[in-house]
């Protein structure tokens, strides 16, 4: 048995724990990470680069067997094997670069093993070995979930973990869960022959207000059912599961469950740690400086489960080791306007802060994409652009998207709240034609009048052919 003494113990080399440990270092702490498999990040592995390969073929299917809109015919053959051969090979390729970096860390940095507290800077290995540390970082990460109902017919599910391992596409899908994971590879599997339904007890698309779900939802539905608020019951067949919702009934070769991950902190131990807990288990901490109440420890990535996304874990991972590295100095760091992004066909964003229905002091502009210059010659005229502004002077804070090129708008929109543009300010920047992003000027200049901010110059007669995003697109 080993006793490792450090100044930092990162627990989990996800990309939060891979974030924490370099910035403790680069702080002059010495530091252990602490990981039972090296494996590389979530998103390397199972998350976003594997999802996104599996969008990249149901685009490039989606795009020839669409093409004859445009005059050009072809025959279109999907080898379920060839696609998913290439998402594990390219997939392969990310993960390796993670585990590369990983070990080019200093020697003795990283301890492959399990960890639990036994005090706030004690943690006993599954190896039997002991880390003592000055702070500690909880980064483990999140795992899915399988709801008891689905554990039943567990030899015909699906998740994160296990989609992209399969041999070959199967004939139909059912998925459960309707949030961005889930109408991604909803999509992308119907793009790519498989017969697809999704089920959801909410009723909204991919954590969107009512406004912009509604628009997704008039898009994806076109093309395959979507079941909300409800709970479908899952039973074993020997060809499959059956699936029962308020009297219907179904079949299907599999089952995706993309309902949720919640944190993985059950090993931990927390009891250990004297930190306070809340309903669900999970340590309360500052947002700001990610550190769990006064202890010694600080938890960051989908581990607290605040913003589940990587380039939050990223960010969250270098606030928490560089206060971990100087506790008991800590300090708060500012945080990056809130993004989200679903890589649906139209992409589906929030950014920044969302007003409630009945919250006063804001505007809200609006483009509609379905009567959109750029967006008509595409052959992808849909979509909505709402716009929040504040409103006793016009300046940004929040929006959200479904909409062709969604991802971009969604950037664009991100940087102008952050760095506390008016809706006046954004009209006085260039605006390109013909572009994706003219359509937001209809948006802004909705924000300007409702403000009194209107200039001479931000005016709605503009001669362009389909430059704005509404009725006077044409």
């Amino acid at each position: 048995m080993t006793r490792h003494v450090a100044d930092v113990a990162v627990i989990g080399a996800g990309t939060a724990g891979l974030a924490a440990e370099r910035h403790a270092r680069r702080q002059g702490a010495e530091t252990r990470l602490i990981d039972p498999d090296f494996a590389g990040t979530t998103c390397a592995t199972v998350g976003c680069m594997p999802s996104k390969l599996l969008i990249a073929a149901a685009d490039a299917a989606h795009g020839a067997s669409d093409a004859d809109r445009f005059g050009i015919h072809a025959r279109v053959e999907v080898r379920g094997a060839d696609v998913l051969g290439r998402v594990r090979r390219m997939r392969d390729d990310f993960a390796a670069g993670v585990r590369r970096s990983i070990a080019d860390l200093p020697d003795g940095t990283c301890l492959k093993a399990r960890a639990r507290f036994e005090a706030p800077g004690e943690l006993a290995l599954d190896t039997g070995d002991t880390v003592e540390a000055r702070a500690v970082v909880i980064a483990t990460g999140a795992a899915p979930d399988l709801p008891g109902p689905y554990r039943a017919v567990a030899d015909r599910v699906l998740t994160n973990r296990t989609i992209f391992e399969l041999d070959d596409l199967p004939a139909s899908m059912a998925v459960i869960g309707a949030g961005p994971l889930g109408l991604e590879l909803a999509q992308a599997m119907h793009r790519l022959g498989v017969q697809v339904e999704v089920f959801d007890a909410g009723d909204s698309l991919a954590g969107l207000p009512p406004e912009t779900s509604a628009a997704l939802y008039a898009v994806l539905s076109d093309s395959f059912p979507i079941h909300l608020d409800c709970k479908p019951e899952p039973a074993a067949h020997p060809d499959g599961v059956d699936l029962s919702w308020h009297g219907n009934t179904a079949r299907f070769e599999r089952v995706l469950v993309a309902a949720g991950r919640p944190p993985s902190l059950d090993a931990l131990e927390l009891e250990n740690a004297d930190l306070d807990l809340d309903d669900h288990g999970t340590p309360i901490f500052d947002p700001d400086t990610l550190q769990c109440g006064d202890a010694p420890v600080f938890i960051a990535g989908d581990a607290n489960h605040d913003r589940p996304l990587l380039h939050e874990a990223s960010d969250e991972g270098t606030i928490a080791g560089c206060n971990a590295a100087t506790w008991p100095k800590v300090s708060a760091s500012p945080r990056k306007t809130p993004l989200a992004i679903s890589f649906t066909r139209p992409e589906a964003a929030t950014i920044g802060t969302i007003p409630g229905p009945d919250e006063a002091g804001h505007v809200t502009g609006t483009a509609d994409y379905g009567d959109q210059g750029r967006a008509k010659v595409m052959g992808q005229a849909h979509g909505l652009v709402r716009l929040h502004a504040s409103a006793t002077d016009g300046r940004l804070t929040g929006a959200s998207l479904c909409a062709p090129g969604g991802e971009h708008l969604a950037h664009l929109l991100a940087w102008v709240i952050q760095q506390g543009l008016t809706a006046s300010d954004v009209l006085d920047l260039p605006f390109y034609h013909p572009t994706l992003a003219e359509g937001l000027q209809t948006a802004l200049r909705d924000i300007c009048r409702q403000t009194d901010r209107s200039k001479p110059w931000h005016r709605d007669d503009d001669p362009r052919p389909g430059s704005h995003g509404g009725p006077s697109g044409t």
